[in-house]
């Protein structure tokens, strides 16, 4: 079982090179990023933009690019098309997002005739190491699915349980999170958690132990669990959380990066490759850790 997400660099280091398009890649965080992972031996990149501003951005930071780095592109929009043409067509494993919004970068990656799309609901998976917490915590989804109903919610739980497994967790344990721990028909997210529960007990989402609804405190803490009398076979060792919609999930996720001090990788899954979608403002280090995880996928 991976515990820290060095160990995912380490593991990673292991295999070859990932060949990852980064797209809108014209930016210093951006390229310091690539630059580590390059220099970590965990990718070849290619750099999909506007060449004169990939090669200055470069320059400044004492990168010498050679021409097999660079796509050369025009706009953002066409580098997030180009980006998934690449992986479409074989030259490159994983999609990386650069310095573009979200939203054009899935708008390539779900282009039905050309993007990345299977028939798998696509989720983003936050993979955090929490010092407060004995092992990874994974979250899921707080960058794609806005308010998702139970079909969809059911597909997040297990997207995130086939990651889980990856990272060597032989059966997860996920918490299907609300505000309380009771079945409240006026709240709809212990409805949707309290049948996420029965679905994994009937085998529609496979290979996990799901309970809900569970608060927040009460999954990760056995202790506060036990203090209200809740009897839980995830309670103080969940390897996930499923969170009630997208405002939720980006809230606890930032929370414990910013005030828990958790590093941080992240991943698109249900694609035909996997999707690093990280913030514009995220630092290296989390981009780093990305990219080893979606290594671990290729």
């Amino acid at each position: 079982m991976i515990r820290k997400l060095q160990e995912i660099i380490e593991l990673a280091q292991e295999n070859p090179p990932t060949r990852v398009a980064v797209a809108a890649a014209a930016h210093k965080l951006v390229l310091e990023s690539v630059q580590r992972a390059v220099n970590l031996g965990l990718i070849e990149p290619l750099l999909v933009g506007r060449e004169e501003d990939i090669r200055a951005e470069a320059a400044a930071i004492g990168w010498e690019l050679t021409d097999e780095h660079i796509v050369p592109t025009e706009t953002n929009r066409l580098a997030a098309e180009a980006a998934v043409r690449l992986v479409r067509e074989g030259q490159a494993q994983v999609v990386m997002k650069g310095y573009l919004h979200t939203d054009e970068m899935l708008r390539a990656v779900m282009a039905r005739e050309t993007g990345l799309r299977t028939d798998r609901l696509l989720s983003h998976v936050f993979v955090l190491e929490v010092p407060a917490y004995h092992k990874l915590l994974l979250i899921s989804d707080a960058a794609i699915n806005i308010s998702p109903d139970i079909p969809k919610k059911a597909e997040i739980t297990q997207n995130a349980v086939d990651l889980a497994k990856k990272l060597g967790a032989e059966r997860p344990k996920v918490a299907a999170l609300s505000s309380v721990e009771t079945i409240n028909p006026n709240i709809p997210s212990t409805v949707h958690a309290a049948c996420l529960s029965k679905m994994a007990e009937r085998g529609q989402i496979k290979g996990a132990i799901v309970d809900g609804p569970l608060a927040f405190d009460n999954a990760i803490s056995a202790e506060a669990a036990a203090d209200k009398g809740i009897v839980s076979p995830v309670s103080g060792d969940v390897d996930v959380v499923v969170v009630p919609d997208l405002d939720a999930g980006n809230i606890l996720f930032k929370n414990l990066e910013y005030l828990a001090s958790a590093k941080v990788a992240g991943v698109v899954m249900g694609a035909t490759a996997p999707v690093v979608l990280t913030s514009r403002s995220d630092p290296p280090r989390a981009r780093v850790y990305s990219l080893a995880l979606a290594g671990l996928l290729c």
